[in-house]
């Protein structure tokens, strides 16, 4: 069955706060669904969204199964996808030899948008956020996190 709800609300709230993290790079995967959940908490936003964004062009944000098999399937993938022993146009212009980091952050892309009903964050039962560092350094990321809602 689908059910539809329609609210008109004149009283939408922001709360933004910034995570920081120190990275790996090579693909590093890091689960920051404790913290989201800390910045909803945190909000005085019960029901709405909760937006991550890492800004960036090496670096993503999605969900999975924050576990070791996942974890090395994960980055088994991305390396099928823009495997790292590859020429890339992009080391070409710049020199910097992260092209392979550039195409997988784009596959995945920047940004995650999680419902928040309740004061909780939808998501599935083995489901987290988790950041991917693809640079070819490590790296200091900042991700930041803003609630939106009544």
């Amino acid at each position: 069955m689908l059910y539809a709800l329609s609210v008109i609300s004149k009283s939408v709230k922001s709360f933004v706060t910034e995570l920081y993290l120190e990275t790996k790079g090579f693909s590093d995967i890091i689960d920051i669904t404790s913290q989201v959940r800390d910045a909803v908490r945190n909000s005085e936003i019960t029901n709405g969204f909760a937006l991550v964004f890492i800004p960036g062009a090496t670096a993503a944000v999605t969900t999975m199964e924050y576990e070791s098999g996942l974890i090395e399937d994960m980055k088994r993938a991305l390396e099928v996808i823009a495997p790292i022993n590859q020429s890339y146009k992009h080391d070409l212009r710049w020199g910097d030899g992260n092209g392979f980091s550039h195409v997988r952050a784009s596959f995945l892309g920047p940004s995650l948008t999680i419902p928040i009903v309740n004061k909780e964050l939808i998501l599935g039962v083995w489901q987290q956020i988790v950041v991917i560092d693809m640079d070819n350094k490590p790296r200091r990321r900042r991700v930041v996190i803003g609630v939106y809602g009544e």
